[in-house]
């Protein structure tokens, strides 16, 4: 599979060596995976502000690549996606995947053995097993009410 997020050229390790608020663009965008967990909806306890996974995917989540199929122009058709930067991080790592790059790093973790950035391939995060591949539903097709039906556990 040709990795659709650009990890060429890059610093070996760079993310041992760099603090996040000095990344560059592509060092940042290279730290993403490729799971999609971050693209599924999450429900949030008022009471508590713990965080739940669904399975629901967001409408523009591609389960088969587990990658947004309007990146660039995702805001168009949503809105409220966010755009995660090292500024912002700390205000949205509480919802992030307990596996995500940008989370673990900035907890001060280790990035995973699977992660693309380590295995010099794409398909380590499905072949480990912990991306979304395959088993999505559609936030068109589940109401909102049901979402809780949905729920799962992680880390997957």
């Amino acid at each position: 599979m040709t990795d659709a997020i650009d990890r060429g050229g890059l610093a070996k390790r760079f993310w041992e060596k760099k603090p996040l608020n000095k990344m560059n663009q592509k060092e940042w965008e290279a730290l993403c995976d490729g799971c999609g967990k971050c693209c599924l909806n999450k429900l949030e306890d008022e009471d508590s502000g713990e965080v739940a996974l669904t399975r629901v995917a967001c409408r523009l989540l591609d389960d088969a690549t587990c990658l947004c199929a309007q990146y660039e122009i995702r805001h168009n058709f949503v809105p409220e996606c966010i755009v995660l930067k090292p500024s912002n991080l700390d205000t949205h790592a509480y919802w992030m995947p307990q596996t995500c790059a940008y989370r673990l790093l900035w907890e001060g973790k280790p990035l995973p053995d699977w992660h693309p950035l380590l295995t010099g391939t794409p398909d380590s995060v499905h072949d480990a097993g912990v991306s979304v591949k395959g088993w999505t539903v559609s936030e068109f097709e589940t109401p909102e009410e049901d979402w809780e039906d949905h729920i799962i556990e992680e880390p997957i």
